[in-house]
């Protein structure tokens, strides 16, 4: 048994509420365990200045982890008056993370942000903000969907993201804070629902790995990003049925004569 008493291969409990907050187009508050991130989608009418006059829009991200989310007060960034390096290399997996699914010429020249602000931390905070932040985002388009801005949700398919590691030359699946300080090999991994990869970390940690241990990790990673796919899908109902119906280079002019 793992230090919460869950099987190797066993996701932490997860909770997925929508709505969280009154004005961003879409926020999600996703509760991993003890991890727990609130997740906004903030549409606006600009982008920025390489995609200007390209019929096409932008999705990036932003993450920080509030002070006391951990047992010892984190600095906040303002204070250094630089951004951690830490959270600039999540901020860019999230941001690329969720751009590989979306149609960005569907989008139109508009830049919807996603913020991922860690209020609890034990482990996974950036699988955990990717999760929750795809739902922030489906919930943004499809506001934009019923307000007539945009002609259908531009996602080509659902995706999430897990970790997984070696702890005790075992596979785990999902890990908190506790294993992955004590992970041999590290893993992050992001899919889709149809199981395509779109980004594996993979650090050993105290010891090289090998490749039959590397597709045991992929295994549990895959289990784990399909039982959160679900989740995600239960937490949208209906309109879990609006995602995935354009392919990743439709035009405009196709969505709008159907």
């Amino acid at each position: 048994m793992r230090v919460d008493g869950r099987g190797e291969a066993e996701l932490r409990p997860i909770k997925i509420t929508r709505n969280f907050l009154k004005h961003a187009e879409g926020s999600v508050l996703i509760e991993m365990g003890e991890t727990k991130i609130i997740c906004t989608a903030s549409v606006g009418e600009k982008v920025p200045p390489f995609k200007k006059n390209t019929g096409e829009g932008w999705v990036t991200a932003e993450y920080s982890m509030l002070p006391r989310a951990t047992k010892v007060r984190n600095q906040r960034d303002i204070n250094r008056l630089r951004l951690n390096g830490r959270r600039q290399e999540i901020q860019r997996l999230i941001g690329r993370s969720l751009r590989s699914v979306v149609n960005l010429n569907l989008l139109g020249e508009r830049e919807i942000i996603i913020d991922c602000d860690v209020i609890q931390a034990d482990g996974g905070t950036r699988t955990a903000s990717i999760t929750g932040g795809f739902v922030a985002l489906v919930d943004a388009c499809k506001r934009l969907v019923d307000d007539g801005v945009i002609g259908q949700i531009p996602l080509t398919d659902f995706l999430a993201a897990v970790s997984v590691g070696l702890v005790d030359d075992r596979g785990m699946l999902d890990l908190c804070y506790i294993e992955d300080y004590g992970a041999s090999t590290d893993m992050n991994v992001v899919m889709t629902s149809g199981g395509e990869y779109i980004e594996v970390q993979a650090t050993g940690e105290q010891a090289p790995f090998g490749k039959e241990q590397f597709g045991v990790l992929l295994d549990l990673a895959e289990k784990g990003v399909q039982e959160l796919i679900e989740a995600q899908k239960n937490a949208l109902g209906q309109v879990s049925n609006e995602v995935g119906r354009v392919t990743k280079d439709e035009k405009i002019c196709n969505s709008i004569q159907e």
